[in-house]
């Protein structure tokens, strides 16, 4: 009887069976929990007189008791009111003399009661975090990091919780500005970036955290934020396609579940992998967050841009080194190139770096290119690209050195045309002409490029068909300082000639004219309002021009475009008396040219009585300019008449989707302008958002440098071309069994015959040896109805 009551007795005394009956059963086993938290307060008494003279079996007896209170303190909230109040003092005031277990877990308790509710998140955040920030042990600076990541994480996991993210985001920006040359501050830009990365926090406030550590004077402060706006958008890229890679194969996993004995482990897996694939169904199913890059979340670029220039470049006292200020030059230059900023001493900063014996002189070109844009004076970038001409591209420089020169000047000129000179253009141009392959490559590109933006500077030999005929009929014009292309909605003009189809085919319906008068268009509008029952809001039904909005001619005083000459002469026959009285102004201009034009004409010997020794060049010409001003003409007509009075439906956006994908708009252009006219396009938006790098200045200089005797060894062992990164040739079938063991497929019998072992098949090969005739030709015989009916499964087509 005594020794049961002992087992009973030490069974009540284990720790971890006395939690789980309380968990079970907290009112019974209440008396018990009080004895066990008394003996903790006595513990703790103990322990706060003399921390540093603890034995290890004391330190043992108390971590447990800690471990127990913790799981259990939502059981008993009135006997632990003090509890945690008990842990934060404790970890304040003697966490750099405690024991790495018994830090850990105090640290672990406080989350417990964290999850279990009996303390909030700002509490438990402002417990660590200082600590995080002032002890010197880097165990337990990791795992006061993590701990910090992971409360914040579970804090926005359902919903964002703003109002703790407020608060956490000021103590970690009041962190940084209270003191910018201590290094305090990199634990706020390390848990601002963690967040950024996992895509909790999202808002400018974040961004605004990371701009004031770049501003900062602590040199590792500044460059681990100037990092950030570097790289803190593509690693949260990276993290995206990270988790989407984790793919389950489902028929995989059903497979082996058929095949294989049964198994809880197995079905567990099944489980698993059903939450998993239901988990990325639900998240295809919401709506994908607007994740703005940090450069859009800028408050104020100008600002900024010009305090990181001024702060860390043009300062002498900057503790920066080379390698640092690049970083800095980089930002800036982003920064200037996407919200295209003005900051004139930025290029000047250039000259003294760009030559070729600079260390890491392709990435201060990259910097000039990105920090170049169409609002940028070319005067001020036209000593920067002559530099460049000069001390990278001539026939005495390396190959490698001309086509990064090249290279430079051309990402230059893409996003501002104006600052080449039309005589170092001409002079690039030649070495096309090089022997060298990336030198004329590079030359190449310049050349095609100056064809489509500016082909007035090239020659006439070098500017090319499509550009000669452009400048002859007046589509290749010059660009103008400043000037930016006016936007608009591709495939309009499908939708409004759809529009007017439509409403011509309901005006045969109805037995009037398909054309509508000048008189009839009040009426017509009349019919159309009576008509049209629905406001075209939805996309079920096709949407018609009727409505509040009235498509009306434009009046003759708000005309921007004015007719042709030629046109003009033309129509002026035709009109009737008052219409011409009505436009009198213009048609005493028009006249007043008309003359002057007469004039010229005579003066030129193209009068009245020598018209008829025009040639026929000028006269195709004419025509060529005709229909061009006819096509801009079309073109102002249609963005007035429907993109400028009327607002687009759903359902007027659905037909327009439907109309262009339908029309196809570039399939009328020949294969080789609709390929130029797509590089080009995705050169000009190449660089919006992504930086320019060095290795894309460089680009073309791989082509010039040499395989050595080594590398053809080296390459001709592999197998395979290592510059391109071609795959080694194989037959089908050989890709095809890679393919079936990379998915995890079996082998057929007939190719597992193949791998096994002569002597095991031996026995087969002299039993057919041995047949008869007659056995021979029944195989034969067999085989021939086998083929015939598709193999032994009979596969064969129908």
């Amino acid at each position: 009887m005594k020794r049961k009551v002992g087992a009973l007795e030490k069974i009540d005394a284990d720790l971890v069976s006395l939690q789980l009956k309380i968990r079970r059963d907290p009112t019974s086993y209440k008396d018990d929990f009080v004895g066990q938290y008394q003996q903790y307060e006595i513990q703790k008494d103990a322990f706060l007189i003399a921390p540093a003279s603890a034995t290890d079996a004391t330190v043992i007896s108390f971590r447990d008791l800690i471990d127990l209170i913790s799981h259990v303190a939502d059981c008993y909230p009135l006997l632990t009111a003090q509890f945690p109040q008990d842990l934060i003092s404790i970890l304040n005031q003697h966490h750099e003399r405690l024991e790495a277990e018994l830090q850990e877990k105090i640290v672990g308790s406080l989350v417990l009661l964290r999850r279990k509710d009996v303390i909030d998140s700002s509490k438990l955040l402002n417990t660590i975090f200082p600590i995080l920030i002032s002890t010197s042990s880097k165990s337990l600076r990791t795992l006061l990091f993590q701990k910090c990541i992971s409360d914040l994480r579970t804090s926005n996991a359902k919903t964002t919780n703003h109002r703790l993210n407020r608060m956490f985001q000021t103590t970690l920006y009041n962190l940084i500005t209270s003191d910018t040359s201590s290094s305090k501050g990199i634990w706020a830009v390390k848990i601002t970036r963690e967040l950024w990365k996992r895509q909790i926090w999202t808002d400018s406030k974040a961004v605004e955290i990371m701009k004031e550590a770049s501003l900062a004077e602590n040199e590792k402060l500044a460059v681990s934020g100037v990092r950030f706006f570097l790289g803190g958008d593509k690693e949260r890229e990276e993290q995206e396609e990270s988790s989407d890679e984790e793919e389950v194969d489902m028929g995989k996993i059903r497979h082996q579940i058929c095949i294989n004995k049964k198994t809880r482990k197995k079905a567990k897996m099944m489980d698993t992998a059903m939450a998993v694939i239901k988990k990325k169904e639900r998240k295809k199913k919401q709506p994908h967050p607007l994740n703005f890059s940090a450069f859009h979340l800028l408050h104020d670029p100008q600002g900024f841009a010009e305090l990181l220039f001024s702060k860390h470049l043009q300062n002498n006292r900057s503790k920066l080194n080379l390698e640092q200020k690049l970083l800095v030059l980089q930002l800036v230059s982003r920064l200037v190139g996407l919200h295209k900023l003005t900051i004139i001493s930025l290029y000047s900063y250039f000259l003294k770096y760009l030559t070729p014996r600079q260390p890491s002189v392709t990435s201060f070109l990259a910097s000039l290119a990105q920090a170049t844009h169409s609002l940028v004076p070319p005067d001020v970038l036209e000593p920067l690209v002559q530099k460049i001409a000069n001390e990278f591209i001539s026939e005495a420089a390396a190959a490698e050195v001309a086509s990064s020169g090249l290279n430079a000047i051309r990402e230059i000129c893409i996003r501002q045309p104006l600052a080449m000179k039309d005589t170092l253009l001409q002079d690039l141009v030649m070495y096309r002409k090089s022997k060298d392959k990336g030198v004329m490559m590079a030359a190449k590109g310049l050349l095609s490029l100056y064809r489509e933006v500016g082909a007035d500077m090239l020659k006439k030999r070098d500017r090319g068909k499509d550009a000669a005929i452009g400048m002859r009929n007046g589509q290749h014009r010059a660009q103008r300082f400043g000037e930016e292309v006016a936007g608009s909605i591709e495939g309009l003009e499908l939708l409004e000639q759809w529009k007017e189809e439509e409403r011509q085919k309901k005006r045969l319906a109805r037995g009037l004219p398909a054309e509508v008068d000048g008189d009839e268009v009040l009426a017509v509008v009349e019919e159309d309002d009576d008509d049209d029952d629905d406001d075209g809001w939805t996309v079920d039904e096709d949407s018609d021009d009727s409505g509040t909005w009235i498509n009306v001619d434009s009046d003759d005083d708000n005309s921007l475009e004015k007719p042709a000459k030629k046109k003009l002469r033309q129509n002026s026959t035709e009109k009737p008396l008052p219409e011409i009285e009505q436009n009198d102004e213009e048609v005493l201009e028009d006249d007043n040219t008309d003359g002057e034009d007469a004039e010229n004409d005579e003066k030129d010997g193209y009068g009245p009585e020598n018209h008829s020794d025009k040639d026929d060049e000028d006269e195709a010409i004419d025509e060529i300019k005709e229909r061009h001003q006819d096509t801009i003409a079309k073109a102002a007509d249609q963005i007035s008449s429907l993109a400028m009075t009327r607002i687009l439906t759903p359902a007027d956006l659905a037909k327009l989707q439907e109309l262009r994908i339908a029309a196809n708009l570039n399939a009328a252009l020949p294969s080789y302008q609709r390929k130029r006219a797509a590089i080009h396009q995705s050169t000009l938006n190449r660089h919006i958002d992504d930086p320019l790098t060095a290795a894309e200045i460089e680009g073309l200089a791989i082509l010039s440098k040499k395989p050595t005797k080594q590398d053809k060894i080296a390459r001709s062992k592999e197998g395979k071309d290592a510059d391109r990164n071609e795959s080694k040739h194989q037959s089908t079938t050989a890709k095809r069994k890679e393919k079936k063991v990379a998915q995890g497929k079996s082998t057929t019998n007939k190719e597992k015959a193949r791998r096994k072992n002569f002597v095991m098949m031996l026995g087969k090969a002299k039993g057919k040896q041995k047949r008869s005739l007659v056995e021979r030709g029944k195989v034969l015989k067999a085989h021939v109805e086998r083929g015939k009916r598709g193999g032994r499964r009979g596969n064969k087509g129908k």
